[in-house]
């Protein structure tokens, strides 16, 4: 379905007045999303979509993985956290996970940002360079 201009400005008015210093409020998503769904202004299926789809990519933005070849002990996990809210800022969700395809190193990957110092990855590049 495609979406009209008209609701792709408001659906991202709506995001923006979601947004509490620079971070998605919870609350007010459910009720700008109660509030339009009550109302049912003229293209509101089109609002609702293009909203969806700015929370969906705000989640994603604020939401980091970092995977290891062994268990990160708390020092380094804290270490990556505050480095993590230093480059991307506060409100990040980290979560970290055992890989052990990785044989060592680890790989950080923040929305759409991809820092990979795996082993894995540096054999991967040594491999094609020959």
């Amino acid at each position: 379905m495609k979406i009209s201009k008209q609701a792709r400005r408001d659906g991202k008015a709506l995001f923006n007045n979601c947004r509490v210093n620079g971070v998605l409020d919870e609350n007010r998503v459910r009720q700008t999303v109660s509030a339009v769904i009550a109302q049912k202004p003229r293209g509101y299926v089109g609002i609702l979509s293009h909203f969806q789809r700015l929370v969906k990519l705000d989640i994603e933005r604020r939401t980091a993985r970092v995977e290891s070849a062994v268990s990160v002990s708390d020092a380094l996990q804290q270490s990556v956290k505050a480095n993590l809210a230093q480059r991307y800022g506060q409100g990040l969700s980290v979560s970290f996970a055992v890989n052990p395809t990785l044989i060592g190193g680890l790989r950080v990957k923040v929305g759409s940002d991809v820092f990979d110092g795996s082993v894995k990855a540096r054999l991967a590049e040594l491999e094609a360079n020959f």
